[in-house]
């Protein structure tokens, strides 16, 4: 059961580093720094998109944005590491 634990808190801080990720690329992109048609960083945005958003729309149904700032990713970083931590923990109580 260790192992299942130790499995699921690495893919939640994957998972975690990867939302980080696509909210700090998009905030760079968004000023202009992006390269245009380069498809490395197409791809990386892509990727990066694809795998966060479908968990950060069920948060942006909330009222989560305060003026221009969305606050939809840190409440959503902030769930996922509650929810993944108290699973872990009843998975592996040892841990």
């Amino acid at each position: 059961m260790a192992e299942v634990a130790d499995f699921l808190a690495a893919l939640i801080l994957v998972y975690t580093i990867c939302i980080v990720g696509w909210v700090v690329l998009s905030l760079v992109f968004s000023l202009g720094v992006r390269v245009p048609y380069n498809r490395v960083v197409n791809g990386t945005m892509d990727f990066l998109r694809d795998v966060s958003e479908p968990y950060l729309r069920l948060f942006r149904r909330l009222p989560l944005r305060v003026g221009p700032l969305d606050l939809t990713p840190m409440v959503a970083i902030i769930v996922l590491q509650i929810g993944g931590g108290i699973l872990v923990g009843a998975i592996d109580p040892g841990s």
